[in-house]
This record gives structure tokens, sequence and C-alpha cells, in this order.
């Protein structure tokens, strides 16, 4: 039998879930001031050691395969990872792989890439400044999973990457959403800001810029409150123009939080809800010229009127919600644009001092050895004197040392020189760069030891990153102030007819054309169940058979001829399978209470406000389902009504006798008692006769027995 034993919960999640968490945040999810995760970092180090910054691509399975032995993930997991960093994806402003092949695309959610046997990469020419300095010490390295090879902690990357590439990432209680600026921009700032630590930002960072283009709604105010917290939203709009021709809209950019397939189903929701009654058909027309997505207009309809309801309606418009939550010396921070610079600045710094430090010390020992060989230039010919005369191998180092007063490793250097190079020519070739590594030592120690020299150090290398590979904008800027909102179309109103059929139809009709005999199309075995008047103006609640409720604006509706069919709300209103309507009303104002009786003899009595959406289109637990639905009315004060049980049990009372409750799904109060196996029948609104003889003043009551015919036929037959 095993041993149970009682710990903490505090205790458990220390110990189990709390470093699993910290593994995600720092060693997944987050990215690091290089601007790379983990996964990234790993991936494009092994393609550098497999020689893959110059020469031909290869198949992406071998990259994927070599890249095993540092990610300890599956093959499938780091493929992904390499199609996101690749040209052909188009997922970054600034691709650091270059690739050949489907690598399906970032706008797409159906278009997949092709296998990695298909595929082939190699690094692009902006990895240069990723790796440049990566063998001069400038960056820690550490072990691998099993410990059987090194790799870097960060990348010496020459300009500010976490800026310059978007990175999305979700941990355990926190996550990051870092948009992506244009190269050049980030550039300049950072230029900007070595020169100022106060410059004005929003001088040169213009925007956030996107590899899907789009356009960039900018306010001022929102986007200074990002750059100084990192956090933030902002909007994003697509891109299109009007072929008058073809009466057809082409959007051609969209924002980066969607894809063409997402547009396109939002598009066709509406177009069946008849909220896009404008649209005549849609369609992704996108290949290898790049995104397309037609959409056909209905003759006379305004294309600028039309986009502007779709920027509300669909994802043509998006919101890019900013969470600038980076890792900064292994702790996740959330930092403004300016501190993340900084913060880089710092990172860069400190590489740039290495690597001088680094080649300072390459160059003293060189400087050292090209010395020595300057010191036998006195005699080359003693030199090789010594060395002839010495018995031992083991004695040829120390004599030259003790003859020429040389070091160990100059003498050593001295002794490795072939027989042929044993010439002035050569050796006076060689201690001329003794001048000029002299030069070169005494302005690294000064470098070293400069704050402004390390500045123009990564100034420099900014401004040729900033000239190589900075590329105009593709994200356009648009200034929220001069967005002219469209004019609303005029919704006109008049009465109207409605007509809601059993089986789900509904039908708006012009009261002129129920004038005299009306014959209404409808399908085999329905039946109209309910019809009332209401204005074009008001909101139509459809009440259905799973106590949902839907809200419909009537001018949604087509006017139909009696002879229609009518409009299918199951259809329309995207219900469940098997889903149906059971009751319709009609409202402007929401006053007024809704009556519902249950089999069991409850009524409910539910303030018709309760039901008032204002920004949505279906609202669920709009009824009790604990006893089936009898009966459903709206009333505009309190009715009696005349209940009637299975077993020929009736009474009438008055609606005053219900509190009314503004909860949705009450169970209600009971109005009739039932005996063992009865249940509520029916309900209908008593008349004056009615009302005289079964009027009741207090509930619950058992209610009266239908003892005679007279009292049948004045009840519920």
């Amino acid at each position: 039998m095993g041993v149970v034993v009682n710990e903490p919960l505090t205790k458990i999640l220390e110990t189990n879930y709390m470093p699993y968490a910290m593994s995600v945040i720092l060693s997944r999810a987050i990215p690091e001031i290089d601007g790379f995760k983990p996964s990234h970092r790993k991936l494009l180090y092994t393609m550098y050691k497999m020689g893959l910054q110059t020469g031909h691509r290869t198949k992406s399975a071998n990259v994927v395969g070599q890249t095993m032995r540092l990610n300890p993930h599956g093959d499938a997991a780091i493929y992904d990872t390499l199609v996101r960093l690749s040209r052909g994806n188009e997922s970054l402003l600034n691709p650091f792989v270059d690739s050949k092949g489907n690598f399906g695309k970032v706008y797409s959610r159906d278009m997949a890439c092709a296998a990695a046997r298909y595929t082939e990469v190699k690094l692009s020419e902006i990895c240069e400044y990723a790796f440049e300095s990566i063998d001069k010490n400038t960056v820690n390295f550490m072990d691998n999973y099993d410990s059987t090879m090194k790799e870097p902690a960060l990348l010496p990357v020459a300009f500010p990457n976490i800026l310059a590439n978007p990175n999305l990432g979700i941990a355990v209680g926190m996550a990051s959403s870092i948009c992506s600026f244009n190269l050049a921009e980030v550039c300049e700032t950072t230029i900007a800001l070595l020169k100022d630590p106060n410059h004005d930002l929003s001088l040169t960072l213009l925007a956030p810029d996107f590899s899907t283009g789009g356009a960039i709604i900018y306010s001022k105010a929102v986007f200074d409150n990002i750059y100084a917290t990192g956090k933030g939203s902002f909007k994003v709009r697509s891109i299109y123009t009007y072929a008058a021709d073809a009466n057809r809209l082409l959007v051609t950019e969209i924002p980066p939080t969607t894809t063409v397939e997402a547009i396109i189903d939002k598009i066709i929701e509406h177009i069946k809800d008849g909220r896009l009654k404008e649209i005549a058909d849609v369609r992704d027309e996108t290949d290898l010229a790049g995104l397309r997505i037609a959409i056909d207009l209905k003759k006379g309809i305004n294309p600028e009127n039309l986009m502007s309801k779709l920027f509300k309606l669909t994802p043509l418009e998006d919101s890019f919600a900013c969470n600038f939550n980076l890792l900064v010396g292994a702790s996740p921070q959330t930092l403004g644009v300016r501190e993340i610079i900084q913060a880089w600045l710092q990172f860069r710094k400190t590489c740039v001092r290495r690597e001088l430090g680094f080649e300072l010390d390459q160059m003293a020992t060189k400087r050292n050895l090209l010395l020595g060989l300057q010191t036998i230039l006195l005699d080359i010919d003693k030199a090789i004197k010594t060395i002839r005369n010495t018995k031992l191998d083991s004695r040829v180092i120390p004599n030259l040392m003790k003859e020429f007063g040389l070091n160990q490793a100059q003498a050593e250097f001295v002794a490795q020189i072939r027989l042929r190079n044993l010439n002035k020519e050569y050796i006076l070739k060689k201690t001329e760069e003794i001048q000029r590594l002299n030069e070169r030592i005494k302005w690294a120690k000064t470098a070293l030891g400069s704050e402004k020299e390390i500045d123009k150090l990564i100034t420099l290398k900014l401004r040729e990153v900033s000239q190589k590979h900075g590329k105009p904008r593709l994200s356009k800027i648009l200034n929220k102030d001069d967005l002219k909102e469209p004019a609303k179309e005029e919704v006109k109103d008049y009465p109207v007819q409605i007509f809601v059929t059993k089986e789900g139809y509904i039908k708006k009709v012009l009261q002129a054309w129920l004038n005299g005999e009306v014959n209404h199309k409808l399908k085999q075995n329905d039946k109209i169940n309910q019809a009332f008047t209401a204005s074009n103006l008001c909101d139509l609640l459809i009440f259905t058979t799973t106590a949902q409720v839907y809200k419909l604006k009537c001018s949604e509706l087509d006017l139909v001829k009696p002879a229609a069919l009518g409009e299918f709300l199951p259809a329309k209103l995207t219900m469940t399978n098997g889903e149906l309507p059971i009751y319709a009303m009609a409202t402007i104002n929401y006053s007024g209470n809704l009556i519902l009786a249950f089999e069991n003899g409850k009524f409910a009595k539910v303030a018709t406000k309760a039901y008032n959406m204002i920004s949505r289109r279906k609202m669920s637990k709009a009824f009790n389902l604990g006893s089936p639905l009898v009966f459903i009315d709206t009333i505009a004060e309190d009715t009696n009504y005349i209940v009637s049980s299975k077993k020929k049990k009736l009474l009438v009372f008055n609606t005053a006798l219900l509190n009314c409750k503004v909860t949705r799904d009450t169970r209600g109060m009971q109005v009739m008692k039932l005996a063992a196996g009865d249940r509520l029948a029916k309900v209908k609104k008593a008349d004056q006769k009615q009302k005289e003889l079964f009027q009741v003043s207090t509930i619950p009551r058992a209610g009266f027995i239908q003892n005679n015919l007279k009292q049948l036929e004045m009840g519920l037959s």
C-alpha cells in the first residue's frame, strides 16, 4: 500500500508548479533584450554553425534535425518556429531566414506550409548583424540541455531587434505583445536617444509598422501613452480600392491580428443575419501576386459607406493590444519604448566593450610576437646559427630566448617560421604592422575608457544597418482627427405586419398589401403562430426552444409579399441545430412586462427591460427551463388570464398578484395548485364573464372544477 502524506497546497504549488511557471517565463514565451525567444535563438545559432550565412540553401529538414541538439522539442515545433522566421511566411518586417518553397502566409489561416523535406532555407543578410561579433567574447555561452554543446545566452544583435520585429507570447500569469516598428525609424530613434536621453520619440518613431501593411489610426495621446508605459491598444484598418467598372471592393492589406478567412467568415455571417444586405458576393482571390479579398456590391451602393460599415462589423479594422513585456537580466519587466531602447543600449554597450577587450587582447598578443620577430631582424644569421647549433629540439626555444632576450611566445613564433620566410623582406613586412597595431591598441584602450567612443561605434553600426536594410514604411498612418464618419443611412419609419410561423419563418409585410383576402404562402404542414403590428424602427426579440433570446432590428428584415415564404429565422440568426423560435415580440422602449407560464403551475412576470441588449445580438437564459413553457405573452399593464389544467381545473387571476422580476430565468410564483399527475394546459386572456365566475384574489389556488358545459365553454376548451 502507498503512503498518503498530507501536504499544504501552497507547498505543492511551490515545489511542482513554480519551476514549470518559471521555465515558461524565462525559457520559452517571453522575448529577451536581443529580441529573440530561446527557440528563435537556438534555431538561428544552429544555422550559423551550419555555415548557412553564405552559400546555398539547405533543406529545412536538415536545419530542424540539427536544431534538436539545442532545442529539446519535437521537429514540428521547431519547424513552426522556422516558418515564422522566414521571408516566405511574411510574419516579420525583417525576416532572419531566406526561404524557398511554400512557407504559408501569416495572413491566411488555411494556407498551410509545405513539409520540411520540400522547403529550403539559409540565413538572410540581416543576420550578419546578429552574428558578426559572436566569436569575440561579446556574449556569454552556456551548456545545452544535455551539456554536450555550448550555445549563446543572447545574440549580440547590432540593432534594437526587440522593436524591429513583432513578438507575441503567453507565459504563466503574464504575456507579451510587442508590435513591430520600421527598422530605419528604430535606428534613427536609438541614435537620437544616444545623443539626447530626453529626445521626443514621436519625432522619429512615427508609429508601428507591420509586414501585412494596413493603415494605423493615429492618435498622439494614445501612442504617447503606449510609448511611455508599454501598454495600450490602437486600431489598424485594411487598405482597399474600388473598381468602379466591376462595382467591386478589393482589399489588399489587412491588420496583423486577423486572417483572410476570419474576415470572409464574418462578412458571410452578417450577410446571413441581414446586416450586410449591400453585398452580392465575397471571395478570396489571394494568389502569387499577394493578398486580395474581392467584395461584389449590389447596384446603387456607396462603397465608402459600405467600407465604414465593414470596419465596424468585421476584422477589416482590428485592435492591436500592446504589452511590452520582456526579459531584462532574467527579470520580466513591462517597459516603455524609451526604457526598452535604453536597456538595449546598455546590453549593446556591454557587447561592444567585450568585443574591444577581446580585440585588444588579440592585438597585444600579435604585437608581442611581432616584437620578437623584430628582435631577430638585427641578426637573422645568428638566429639560424643558434637553431642549427642546438643539438636537442627541446632546447631550441630556451636557446632563442637566451640569445635574443625573447619571451617564450616570441621564441616559439620565431621557431615556427618556415625557412623560405627567413628573409628581410618577409620580416620587414611583418614588423611594419607593429606601428599600426600600436595605434589600434592605443585607440582601443581609449575607446574602452570613453563612453563617447562606445556611442560612436554603436551609432556607426546603426547607420550601417539602416542604410543597408532600412525600407519604406509598409503601414500607412491615418490621423484619427482626419477620419470622416460617413453619413448614416436614414431608416424610414412605417407600420408593418409581422408574421411568424411554427417552422420558424418570419415575414415583414406592408399593411397596404393585406387589404382584402390574403393567401399566405407556407411550407407544407406549417402554420402562422403569431401576427402582430410593429414599427419598422422597433426591435424584435425572438425567444427560442433553448431559452435563448435574439435581437433583430425590424428594419433588417426584407419587405415581402404574403405570397412569399419569408426569411428562415434559424439561419438568419445562426441558431443551433434543432433550435426553433417559439415567440416574437416588438418593442421600441422596452417598457411593459413579459408573462411566462410553466407546466408546474408557476407564472413569471419579467420586466421587458431585462432583455435590452445594447450591443449584443443574443442572450442566454431567457427563461427558466426547470418546467416546460406553456405560454408567453407581453403586457403593457396588468391583465386577467384564465388558466386551465389537464384535469379540468380552471381559475382567473390578475397579473398584479405576481411580483415583477428582473432575473430572466426566475422560477416564478405558484398560481395554480396542481394535484398529483396534473399539469397546466392552456392560458389565455379572460373576458368579463370568465372573470366573474372564476376570479381568485390570492394565489396559489387549486382552481374551480369545470362541472358543466356552460362553464367549460366559458373556460378553455
